[in-house]
């Protein structure tokens, strides 16, 4: 059975991250867009990241494009777009695509781990994994960072 160990991936800066790197860790896993209309989740996400870090907890973002290609351009952009408008701190990552031939293979997993829709069908999907890497849960979009905070807590306490 694959956990969140078994898998890569680049982060906004260019450098390769073993994504085992985070066991031990709670993980909440969100495609990310910089011009849609769930962007201001970002605040939440970060409020989330900054009050349960320290718990061990962490929010990782993957920039998406593949949602009316509302990511910005280059990684560099996105990153600055999100730290100067949503002040974000937590692992950010290269823009991805979440479904079809070319998605990344960490997405393709939560995708397989979770009832529901299968596709990911917009930006702002959330899976949350518990300490030894497992998906527990999927949220769509509309449910915001402060909807979840329940079930973050229950798996760091």
């Amino acid at each position: 059975m694959a956990t969140l160990q078994d898998f890569r991936a680049t982060t906004i800066t260019g450098a390769e991250q073993a994504l085992g790197d985070y066991l031990g860790k709670v993980v909440l896993v969100v495609n990310t867009a910089s011009t849609c209309g769930f962007t201001p989740q970002f605040d939440g996400l970060e409020t989330l990241y900054e009050s349960m870090a320290g718990d061990g907890f962490v929010v990782l973002g993957f920039p998406c494009g593949q949602f009316k290609n509302q990511e910005l351009g280059t990684d560099e952009e996105t990153a600055q777009f999100c730290r100067a408008n949503y002040g974000v701190t937590f692992p950010m990552f290269h823009k991805i695509d979440v479904n079809g031939p070319h998605a990344h293979p960490l997405f393709a997993w939560l995708r397989s781990e979770q009832e529901g829709p299968g596709d990911i069908q917009w930006n702002f999907t959330k899976f949350l994994l518990n300490r030894d890497g497992e998906v527990v849960h999927r949220y769509e979009p509309a449910v915001t960072p402060a909807e979840i905070e329940g079930d973050i807590r229950a798996l760091l306490y």
